[in-house]
């Protein structure tokens, strides 16, 4: 029997008796209290699908005829509805009942529990700052590759190949840091591409870079130490930050990346960490110079300070003018380096990496252990053989190539725009930012991104990157994840709200 339907059946059997006990009515008048109550306690939830009535009859020894009558009942309360090829399901999601939430809302007294850590009530304070949306359209969501051109079927053979050839000790418990033929890969790879040399004892495999931000935040900073930001930065970056409790110093940048002039105004306050993206600024673009990275592995190294080098999408800001990394350039071990997979071959692949100074692996480590324990090693072998097979390159080349033209698609229809224009009109990374011609405040900023979200139609807020008093307002935009053939009439749509 269905694994649902013997479910179904246990709670309405259990909820049978307490109602033949506490009533002496009709016999469906009985069930139909039974299978009410299941349903109201959420015994039987929302689009669970009940047992045909010849099952339930068999089952409860009554007749089919009883039960037709309960389940008529039911449905006059809307409790279930009849659903072609599936019969009857549950009809009552209390996320959607007004009065059962505020119902639920008003028992909770917050006396009755322990309080929550200061930590705590610092992530729910700044969990507002994160972007993140659920929007269904990928039109115009920024941190979105070109989806459409990843080889899924290359990835799901390398997947099968790992499950046909798999030994079950691989199924126990991996270390936490990475399976070590893809932290060989991953050295290998950078290597190739960034001329960076490390020990792979040195890589850390997580999930994403705020993974990265969290284990390093956690290792370094106690409550109230300085960390210096670029200004604008991601606001994930800064959330992550202030929810940890740490002290934000933003610092503006010049033409050649973060200013070093600002940093050393600042060097009283002793701050533990800089965070920088200097390969393609989030979310302005700016490419950091050669002779401001060692500017800034000499600031660091007179004030004691890491530097995290978050190199994301760094494929695509390099692609034409390799500067060295900063970690390249790093002879003293105080560079925190930072890559992802997310960003340049699709969100829910979950894999990013970065390498720490040694002095850091065993507190790093012994944190991931406390945490999230192990990306999924399928995952990670398969990754693994990506890199090996050279299907990642391949792929990066694509990605450009794909990109760049849809940037020139992007471009010359967005210009039509009188009200907004496209900050960097080279190609530099897979999101542009629009700015506005005239000055708007920061509500008609939010009122045209709520307009956008009504025509399906997904922008970041410029703005909301800022961390000192000094915003601007403007659209970040992600163009690449959106095919030719719909991208045009998107981008009309898009201009034709912002005007």
């Amino acid at each position: 029997m269905d694994t649902n339907y013997q479910f179904s059946l246990e709670r309405i059997k259990k909820s049978l008796k307490i109602q033949e006990q506490l009533e002496q009515k009709t016999k469906y008048i009985v069930l139909y209290n039974a299978i009410k109550e299941c349903i109201q306690n959420i015994e039987l939830p929302h689009n669970w699908v009940l047992p045909a009535t010849r099952v339930l009859a068999e089952e409860l020894k009554i007749s089919r005829t009883t039960i037709v009558k309960s389940y008529e009942l039911l449905q006059l309360e809307k409790l279930i509805v009849s659903k072609i090829g599936s019969g009857f399901i549950v009809n009552y999601d209390i996320t959607n009942n007004k009065e059962n939430s505020k119902e639920s809302t008003a028992i909770v007294n917050v006396e009755f529990y322990p309080e929550i850590s200061s930590i705590g009530k610092s992530f729910v304070n700044n969990f507002t700052l994160i972007n993140r949306t659920t929007a269904n359209s990928i039109a115009f969501r920024p941190g979105l590759p070109p989806l459409d051109i990843f080889p899924i079927n290359r990835w799901k053979n390398l997947l099968n190949t790992y499950w046909r050839h798999v030994k079950s000790s691989k199924l126990s418990y991996q270390r936490s840091t990475g399976i070590d033929p893809l932290k060989k890969s991953i050295c290998d790879y950078l290597n190739v591409s960034r001329n960076i040399k490390c020990d792979y004892n040195q890589i850390m495999v997580v999930s994403g870079s705020l993974q990265s931000l969290y284990l390093i935040g956690s290792t370094m900073i106690d409550k109230g130490d300085n960390v210096i930001l670029e200004d604008p930065a991601f606001p994930n970056v800064h959330s992550l930050f202030k929810s940890i409790q740490a002290n934000l110093l933003p610092v503006s940048l010049d033409k050649n990346g973060i200013s070093i002039e600002k940093m050393n105004e600042l060097n009283h306050l002793k701050p533990k960490l800089v965070h920088v993206t200097p390969s393609n600024h989030y979310p302005l673009g700016t490419k950091m110079s050669l002779g401001r990275r060692k500017e800034l592995l000499n600031w660091a190294s007179t004030n004691k300070a890491l530097i995290i080098e978050n190199d994301y999408e760094n494929e695509v800001g390099n692609h034409l003018n390799n500067i060295p990394s900063i970690y390249s350039l790093d002879t003293e071990d105080r560079t925190i380096y930072m890559g992802t997979f997310n960003r340049l071959l699709h969100p829910s692949i979950r894999l990013g990496y970065m390498i720490v100074p040694k002095y850091l692996i065993q507190a790093v480590e012994a944190l991931q252990e406390h945490s999230h324990r192990f990306v999924a090693p399928s995952a990670q072998a398969v990754m693994s053989q990506f890199i090996e097979r050279n299907y990642l390159y391949q792929h990066l080349k694509n990605t450009i190539e794909v990109s760049e033209e849809r940037h020139k698609l992007f471009l010359k229809e967005f210009q039509k725009s009188k009200n907004m224009t496209v900050k960097n009109q080279e190609f530099y990374s897979l999101n542009v930012v629009a700015e506005f011609n005239h000055s708007i405040s920061k509500d008609k900023e939010t009122q045209i991104i709520q307009k956008l979200k009504k025509a399906n139609i997904t922008a970041y807020s410029l703005s909301e990157c800022f961390i000192g008093n000094n915003k601007q307002q403007g659209l970040i935009l992600g163009y690449c994840s959106v095919r030719n053939n719909l991208l045009e009439r998107k981008v009309k749509k898009l201009v034709d709200i912002i005007g």
